[in-house]
């Protein structure tokens, strides 16, 4: 088993500095057949940001870039943070946004002020249709949003959807239904450890109704071919 590692930049969302994205992927390449490094940049940061993207790819290996728009609070579709993607997709690696529900703030009053509009999938078809060269990844099922995460990565070649952050027994119908047929190629197997554990995650998969010939595609062939692994 292989495990994307990254951390996210909210610095200026949150007022609390990030961790490193340099020292993870640095650490990451001692242990480069079974650990895969993303970066996260503040989307705030402008130019700086930019130039950081490009710096983490040449010289730290990094093999694609997390975004959490609710924590990072930021539109992801405004053409503002075009500049971010464009050099990701200069780099050739893929972008991985949190969608969804999360559980940053659950139970807090106001949610610990984090938005969840801003992690709504379709506002990300934009960030995909503009970018036709850049590989989108929906991270976890996107509650309350899964049709339109389901509609993207069926419409769009460059997006797929990953499955981490939920226990597949909580699985929408319609993505089990969407995994098991025509988004067979599309969806990607992901713990979200440690809120959930790899092993958990797995032995709530072997419940589901997947057909013998998709597991290996949602285990690993997809992550390999998106990756481009193989």
């Amino acid at each position: 088993m292989a495990a994307v590692v990254f951390t996210v930049d909210a610095t200026t969302a949150t007022g609390h500095p990030a961790l490193s994205s340099e020292e993870i992927a640095d650490a990451a390449a001692a242990h480069p057949d079974v650990l895969i490094p993303f970066g996260s940049v503040d989307p705030h940061g402008g130019a700086a940001s930019v130039r950081r993207i490009r710096s983490l790819v040449d010289a730290h290996g990094v093999r694609g870039f997390k975004f959490h728009p609710s924590l990072q609070g930021f539109t992801p579709n405004d053409p503002a943070f075009y500049p971010l993607y464009e050099a990701i997709t200069e780099a050739g690696v893929p972008a991985l946004f949190h969608t969804g529900q999360t559980g940053i703030g659950a139970g807090l009053p106001g949610g610990r002020g984090i938005k969840l509009r801003l992690s709504d999938p379709m506002l990300l078809d934009d960030v995909a249709a503009d970018f036709p060269e850049l590989t989108v990844v929906l991270a976890h099922p996107s509650v309350p949003w899964q049709d339109a995460a389901i509609s993207m990565a069926t419409h769009k070649a460059n997006v797929y959807i990953d499955l981490s952050g939920w226990s597949p027994k909580y699985f929408p119908p319609q993505l089990v239904r969407a995994a098991n047929s025509m988004l067979r190629r599309k969806v990607l197997f992901g713990s979200d450890f440690p809120v959930l554990t790899a092993d958990r995650w797995i032995a709530d998969f072997a419940t589901l109704e997947i057909k013998d010939e998709v597991r290996p595609l949602i285990m690993k062939d997809n992550a390999v071919r998106m990756l481009g692994l193989g």
